[in-house]
């Protein structure tokens, strides 16, 4: 077990000649492949980018004789102090130690400012001095941007990119950009910062990273959803009885309450990670697995949620949040919310999905949770045993499972509820589970944009939340105290209750052990 609380099987070799080109093999052969960090001293460089491509190339997707990985960034660093400060976070091991070595030799770092063009001219000139040496042909190069910045500076850094680090294209090559989440803080905010990189690049140049969108099990649900024939006629309103999108965090700020307090839960969780959930279990099926095929549909869900209602919104804040010194006595940052959603579609009309979030409570997890409604003509009398539900556990524990009620076993007839149960670690031993990062990063050098957000469902996602974080801003909108370790605000679970989830007591699902 890891220390996160994530399992994680041992990872297969790949044999060298297996490269991400195996599954685009219609994919017109291009040349050598750099990748641009920039903000390369940062945390998120150092926690999750690079070991997402020493994975990628411990597995074998990227090769060392084709990938060349750049990083830039303001603090002034060697090669080897910043191949010196990412060691640390990479997979440890002795038998680990010449992969790591061997990846930490592709790394080679430039220091320069985010809005001057001298640091940015030294960049390009040591990617074209990497394409010369691997005798890559002008104009099939491929350059991937990986912007592990605030977005405040997203602007600037694309137009020194556009103005002095693109490759040529002729020849099949490409430049791609990589921008983290937040995509600003309203509409307003996140439709100038589209506007601002619109401008310099083409839609299929961006990549708007949503990292929940390469976890495996967010991956399973169009499968789940659109390969199995008994769930088909099931998932609709005539059976759902309602909908819950869970992300519980046993821990608060920690540390990062000044960072946090800009945001709070519903920019940092909901309106992106939660609400994209969403958009897979409430699609309808895509014409094809096309990328702009499955995003269309998402787009179609997006607009047809009608806006928020007051009485549907519960927030928090856990009691000490304003201990942080960093953060405002006055705050009113929500650290937990219970926010319903309705779709007002055929599907869905009268369905509420419940989007829940909270940090510092007793548990950490993120699920959905499908409930479904009470059997009619209960002759069991066992609607005390509590609904069936379709659970998709997405971390910790990876697992499926079906909450059914079955016959206790013995003479008397007693009914409980039991559970089919996929396990990851238990049904897929040894099988690679990546990690998302990993999964998104090659989805970017491979060009396909299924799992990144595109402008128009960004700016539909946020059209839902705007109004209601205007709100809270101004401080209409009051976040209710909650005890650290606790479920959240009483509020919160009969807000529940009012939709119509019914929660089953006596029963826990328990990971299967090996």
């Amino acid at each position: 077990m890891a220390a996160s609380g994530e399992w994680y099987c041992e990872k297969r070799p790949f044999s060298k000649n297996e490269s991400f080109a195996r599954d685009n093999e219609n994919v017109p052969e291009t040349g050598c492949l750099s990748i641009i960090v920039l903000g390369a001293s940062g945390d998120l460089a150092k926690k999750k980018t690079f070991p997402a491509l020493f994975n990628l190339y411990r597995q074998g997707f990227l090769q060392s004789n084709e990938v060349h990985i750049f990083g830039y960034s303001r603090t002034k660093l060697s090669n080897d102090e910043l191949r010196d400060r990412i060691r640390g976070f990479l997979p440890q091991g002795k038998e680990l130690t010449n992969d790591v070595s061997d990846f930490l030799q592709l790394i080679i770092y430039v220091s320069g400012s985010y809005d001057a063009p001298e640091g940015f001219q030294e960049l390009d000139k040591a990617i074209s001095e990497h394409e010369v040496s691997k005798n890559s042909t002008e104009g099939s190069s491929r350059r991937l941007f990986y912007l592990a910045l605030p977005p405040s500076v997203y602007p600037q850094v694309c137009k020194m990119i556009k103005s002095y680090c693109m490759n040529k294209s002729d020849l099949g090559g490409w430049t791609r950009i990589v921008v983290e989440k937040p995509f600003g803080k309203d509409l307003a905010s996140a439709e100038e910062l589209s506007s601002q990189i619109g401008e310099l690049f083409d839609e299929p140049q961006i990549y708007r990273i949503d990292h929940y969108l390469g976890k495996e099990l967010v991956q399973n649900l169009l499968v789940l959803r659109f390969a199995n024939r008994f769930f088909l006629p099931l998932w609709n309103r005539d059976n759902i009885a309602n909908v819950q999108i869970v992300f519980r965090e046993d821990f608060g700020t920690e540390g990062r309450g000044g960072y946090f307090d800009q945001y709070g839960i519903i920019r940092d969780i909901i309106q992106n990670h939660l609400l994209q959930v969403l958009c897979l279990v409430a699609m309808e099926k895509p014409v094809s697995l096309k990328p702009e095929h499955i995003r269309d549909e998402k787009v179609k869900v997006l607009q047809s949620v009608v806006p928020i209602k007051d009485e549907e919104v519960v927030l928090g804040q856990y009691q000490g949040y304003k201990d942080d010194p960093t953060v405002p006595n006055d705050s009113n940052t929500p650290t937990f919310a219970t926010v319903i959603l309705r779709i007002h579609n055929e599907r869905w009309e009268g369905v509420p999905f419940i989007l829940k979030a909270g940090k510092a409570l007793n548990s950490r997890k993120a699920e959905i949770r499908v409930q479904f409604k009470d059997v009619p003509g209960d002759i069991f009398k066992c609607q005390k045993q509590g609904r069936n539900e379709f659970v998709i556990r997405l971390q910790p524990s990876e697992a499926i499972y079906m909450k059914l009620t079955v016959k206790q076993p013995g003479l008397e007839m007693s009914v409980v509820q039991s559970e089919l149960d996929l396990s990851y670690r238990q049904r897929y031993q040894g099988v690679v589970i990546p990690e998302a990062y990993e999964r998104l990063i090659l989805d970017t050098i491979k060009g396909d944009q299924q799992h990144f957000v595109r402008r128009d469902e960004l700016k539909a996602a946020w059209e839902i939340f705007t109004p209601l974080l205007h709100r809270i801003d101004q401080g209409e909108f009051k976040s209710l105290p909650y005890k650290p370790g606790s479920r959240g605000p009483v509020e919160a679970d009969e807000l529940l209750e009012r939709a119509g989830y019914v929660q089953t007591h006596g029963y826990i699902w328990i990971p299967p052990t090996l």
